[in-house]
């Protein structure tokens, strides 16, 4: 029922980190309308989202400007701004620019959680035997910093964050690392986390069992060409006994035409 490791993706997997973006940029241009007069939120709020998809759609960019997060979302405000400039529409100034990427930041950091169950998930498969590694993607300050903040150290057998290290996901040394941290082998290991690419795609390349975490409940893009092993919507449903309880782990068969969730 459970395997000798599990890797463990951090942000947006163990925390309520940078999910639902649009809802997070309209609370702070809300926040912030007076400053960004005559852009309203409802204009503003499109045109970040906008860019922010395009930024970050580039490898090199994004393996850039990840370990850079807060200067990455300046960059990205400034183009959005740019953006509307083009269009013809009067925008604020850089330095307006700078404080609502600096407040969504912020925003961010202030709203960061643990999803609920996260702890005694952790604990219990812990207690089961299984060797846990934590890899994270991102500057290693700030990944260190939530690593603590939360109680995720003693937790973890191998925590593993791309800022401390010369690489991150989804290059295979990242969890060929990790692997070999935990003494273990990739056919008897997962990986569970939320990014397709990093937790579903790139491991499965390995021989990793591979589980999507689906905390939004949005279920698989259409256009993705992913196909997890198993898709979960709480951390709860990797423990044994929620598994036998469910009734509703479908087989790999159908996950792979993206019917159903574990």
């Amino acid at each position: 029922m459970l395997p000798r490791a599990i890797l463990f993706d951090l942000d947006d997997t163990i925390l309520r980190a940078y999910g639902a973006p649009e809802v997070r940029w309209l609370t702070v241009c809300t926040e912030l309308a007076a400053e960004l007069e005559p852009l309203s939120p409802a204009e503003l709020v499109p045109a970040v989202l906008a860019f922010s998809r395009q930024f970050w759609a580039d490898a090199d960019r994004h393996r850039m400007w990840r370990v850079r997060l807060s200067e990455a979302r300046r960059e990205v405000v400034a183009g959005a701004f740019a953006a509307l400039v083009a269009a013809g529409r009067r925008a604020p100034s850089a330095q307006v620019a700078q404080r609502l990427a600096d407040r969504f930041s912020s925003f961010c950091e202030e709203n960061m959680c643990l999803f609920p169950d996260a702890h005694e998930v952790i604990d219990k498969l812990k207690a089961h035997g299984v060797r846990l590694a934590l890899i994270t993607n991102g500057a290693a300050e700030p990944q260190r910093a939530k690593i603590v903040r939360f109680e995720l150290e003693a937790r973890f057998d191998h925590i593993q964050i791309e800022g401390e290290h010369e690489f991150g996901k989804p290059d295979e040394r990242a969890y060929r690392h990790a692997l070999q941290k935990l003494g273990c082998e990739a056919s008897e290991t997962w990986m569970v986390g939320d990014n397709l690419e990093w937790e579903v795609i790139a491991p499965q390349r390995l021989g990793i069992y591979a589980i999507w975490f689906d905390g939004t409940g949005s279920g698989l893009p259409p256009d993705t060409q992913a196909k997890p092993d198993r898709i979960v919507r709480t951390l709860s449903e990797l423990l044994p006994d929620a598994r036998a309880a469910s009734q509703q782990v479908p087989s790999p068969a159908r996950l792979r035409l993206g019917a159903g969730r574990g």
